[in-house]
């Protein structure tokens, strides 16, 4: 039986008193690999604020990774977040300390305290992410898909249940976005939940999967046509 980690029934998304999105039905289970598509201002960055805890849901059920948003308390948003990994557009990375400081920073502020075992765990994520000989580099001495890497390997430190990615190929010329794109498929093919929020139609068309669309004030999954 899949096991879902985002169900929302009958919410409506608001922006203040602004509606930006009504009757959003959306279901991702376990192990999917989803995208959400639209046009700016169609409302895909106020869904993904909704799910970590950014806005309110103020209408309608929802639930993220075992958290009931609608009941969310303002001190259950540091733990929900613990439970997802989110990668955004422009990497927000420290750059006043190295790649491992960045991630050893992230750990101490989600109540990682055993040395070893912080090194252990960065080890792996960069592993995963392909970018093990970078960890004494600061941010400014990486390109921007190398500083995309390592921001997935930061989502990636707290074995999240659901990675939501912000347009990670945003800033990025195509070839990169390619490389930053095989490495999501990976990491899903290993068993990470992962809803992106994309512009790159050209994405879509080389790594086809689920496709959820924003279009006035709607979200519903589009059936994408095979060739």
């Amino acid at each position: 039986m899949s096991q879902s980690v985002l169900h929302l029934h009958n919410a409506s998304i608001f922006q203040r008193d602004n509606l930006i999105l009504s009757d959003v039905n959306v279901s991702i289970d376990k192990g999917e690999f989803v995208y959400l598509i639209g046009k700016t201002g169609t409302g895909k960055s106020s869904f993904m604020k909704t799910l970590y805890g950014d806005l309110p849901l103020t209408k309608g059920e929802g639930a993220i990774v075992g958290y009931d948003l609608p009941s969310l308390k303002e001190n259950d948003i540091p733990f929900l977040r613990r439970k997802l990994g989110v990668v955004f557009q422009d990497f927000k990375l420290l750059n006043d300390r190295t790649v491992h400081y960045n991630l050893i920073f992230v750990l101490t502020a989600t109540g990682w305290n055993d040395k070893k075992k912080m090194d252990t765990r960065i080890h792996k994520v960069l592993e995963k992410v392909g970018m093990m000989d970078k960890a004494s580099k600061f941010p400014f001495q990486l390109s921007g898909g190398e500083q995309q890497r390592i921001a997935i390997a930061r989502a990636l430190l707290n074995s999240p249940e659901l990675i939501l990615a912000d347009e990670p190929t945003g800033n990025l010329d195509p070839q990169t976005s390619l490389e930053v794109m095989e490495v999501l498929q990976e990491i899903n093919k290993q068993g990470n939940t992962i809803l992106m929020a994309t512009h790159d139609y050209a994405l879509l068309l080389k790594y086809p999967s689920k496709t959820l669309k924003c279009d006035n004030s709607q979200i519903f999954e589009v059936v994408q046509k095979t060739v």
